[in-house]
């Protein structure tokens, strides 16, 4: 006979259940409706648990049967493409079954258990293979690979039967000599992170073709990032910037508690996307998780957790992911909710005081590791913070901060001028610069450092300037401030501001950011020489070939219009040169 507990007690999503035996984090399901839930404290006969749905109508002494098992998500061939909720339901399955508002206590496979999916066999009969070990792969879609493996949660053994063909995710494909089957998809539990052999030092950066975050605050491949910014700054077009044109094999959208508005027009563009990398739709390489905030607020707590699973999963088969969590701070205000629930003791802001642990838990899943088949992959976590009112000094933000690496500060009054992206170069930093600077000698220009550098040091100098501007206006400052006032202003509004709707300026590779930061301190290095020889600041800062500088970065041949720019801009200063001053 089933033992079934009963409810006890209800206050929102967290319900008391009595009499029954669970352990922590089993999932469970509340009430005659079966609503799925996670046990999150066990005290005495009494188990407390987060249920994921919306409680309403749930009263005492319905019944409650617990599963055994831990909240987990099911991995394997037809995760790309897909679009789930928080609990890895997939949102398309959900609509077809009942239209547009999802009904309490559905549940639906995470993978299609319907669809046949090509295996190809990469060991054969008598091989040995351990945990970790691709034994097969599928073209899931036209440019992603997906490779089989023996889950890292299973013994390994001889090989006794392996064949290709046609499978569903459910069929057994591989069975060893101690009778062990093995199937295209296995589960795994979310809040488990999936075992490495080693994790390795970030060496390379992510390169993402915006140029305020390739050039001055670059994130590693494996590293953690964090995006702050106040309501309308431009932390979601960032983000879709980053997930489209990021050199990750594999991008991980999570919208975590976003407006409803905002994740379906996500939602909505995604599918539509180009890949710029392959030419095809960019969801054959993307996961996308929507929970938004009128959803069940447990859920959302729960969806980092799914993501991040997820994102190991093709880490392990040796690919680059990019997980863009959008926004950390309405999960931790879930935590928040939930911890009130259960009358623990609040921290600051009233925000649990375990808050800090659950954000590094979460950051620290990310990292360039090699894998237990000695794959190596990576996931880069990018998570977007929302603080009230664009207040930097609240908990999220700085308990972000002590975590991540990169800081993007996003700022409200940069996107009220129309700067975009409105990422503040003063308040923002990197940690990775002495990490990454080999590679981009190596691979950008022997230069690449200084140019970064010295455009950082003239940039620092126009905030340190602007006060007497502002005061007793640029004339008043000696001419040769008033250069580097000029440089400032050209490096802002030529280099750091990008049109992300622009066909040409929403990507800027490498070797064209290098040319445009090279050219503009070209332009402060000659300035300065001629002012030295006594050229009037007038001249030089009325130069034509400034102006048609700050054009041609939307010019498809831009290589060929900068060296013609370059030419005219040499041939003025040395007109101004002989100029008889």
């Amino acid at each position: 006979m089933e033992v079934k507990g009963k409810v006890y007690r209800v206050a929102g999503p967290v319900v008391t259940v009595v009499d029954l035996d669970t352990k922590m984090y089993d999932v469970v399901k509340v009430g005659h409706e079966g609503l799925m839930g996670e046990v999150i404290k066990i005290v005495g006969n009494k188990s407390v648990v987060q249920v994921y749905e919306e409680t309403s109508g749930i009263k005492p002494g319905e019944p409650v049967e617990n599963t055994g098992l831990p909240l987990s998500v099911e991995l394997g061939p037809g995760l790309l493409e897909s679009i789930y909720d928080g609990i890895q339901r997939p949102l398309s399955v959900l609509k077809d079954e009942m239209g547009n508002f999802i009904k309490r206590g559905v549940s639906a496979d995470g993978l299609n258990h319907d669809k046949f999916w090509e295996f190809k066999a990469c060991v054969k009969k008598g091989d040995t293979v351990k945990p970790g070990d691709v034994i097969g792969t599928v073209q899931e879609t036209e440019n992603i690979e997906h490779r089989i493996m023996v889950p890292p949660n299973m013994a390994g053994g001889e090989v006794a039967e392996i064949k290709s063909g046609k499978y569903t995710v459910e069929d057994v494909v591989c069975k060893l000599k101690d009778g062990t089957e093995l199937k295209m998809s296995h589960k795994w539990p979310v809040r488990v992170p999936r075992p490495v052999t080693k994790k390795l030092a970030p060496k390379i950066p992510l390169i993402t073709g915006q140029r305020v975050l390739d050039a001055m605050f670059p994130v590693a491949k494996g590293g953690t990032a964090a995006i702050p910014g106040p309501f309308g700054s431009g932390k979601t077009v960032t983000q879709q910037q980053l997930a489209k044109w990021s050199d990750a094999n594999i991008v991980v959208y999570i919208g975590c508690g976003e407006r409803g508005n905002e994740m379906a027009e996500v939602l909505n563009e995604f599918p539509e996307l180009e890949d710029p990398q392959t030419g095809r739709p960019l969801m054959e390489r993307t996961v996308l998780i929507a929970n938004t905030s009128n959803m069940p607020v447990a859920a959302r707590e729960a969806s980092v957790y799914t993501g991040i699973t997820i994102a190991e999963y093709f880490r392990d088969m040796g690919y680059d992911i990019a997980l863009m969590a959008d926004s950390t701070s309405r999960w931790a205000e879930a935590m928040r909710e939930i911890s009130s629930r259960l009358e623990e003791m609040p921290g600051e802001e009233g925000y649990p005081a375990y808050l800090s642990a659950r954000l590094a838990e979460f950051y620290e899943r990310a990292g360039v590791a090699q894998s237990l088949n000695d794959a190596e992959g990576s996931i880069t976590v990018i998570g977007a913070v929302s603080p009230a009112g664009g207040d930097f000094s609240e908990p999220v933000t700085q308990n972000t901060l002590r975590i991540v690496k990169v800081f993007w500060a996003l700022d409200a009054k940069l996107s009220q001028k129309r700067h975009f992206p409105a990422i503040n170069w003063l308040n923002s930093y990197t940690l990775y610069m002495d990490t990454l600077a080999p590679w981009y000698t190596e691979n950008v220009a022997p230069d690449w450092n200084d140019l970064r550098g010295k455009a950082m040091e003239i940039l620092q100098l126009e905030a340190e300037l602007l006060e007497i501007v502002q005061l007793v206006g640029s004339d008043a400052l000696p001419e040769s401030q008033q250069v580097s006032m000029e440089a400032a202003r050209m490096i802002r509004e030529i280099f750091l501001q990008q049109n992300s709707f622009h066909p040409v300026d929403t990507y800027c590779s490498f070797d064209k950011q290098y040319k445009l930061l090279k050219s503009i301190m070209r332009w402060n290095e000659l300035a300065e020489k001629y002012l030295t020889d006594g050229a009037p600041i007038k001249d030089l800062v009325a130069m034509d070939s400034k102006a048609e500088l700050a054009k041609i970065k939307y010019e498809e041949n831009f290589d060929a219009m900068l060296a013609d720019v370059m030419n005219k801009m040499e041939a003025e200063f040395a007109e101004i040169g002989s100029g008889g001053y």
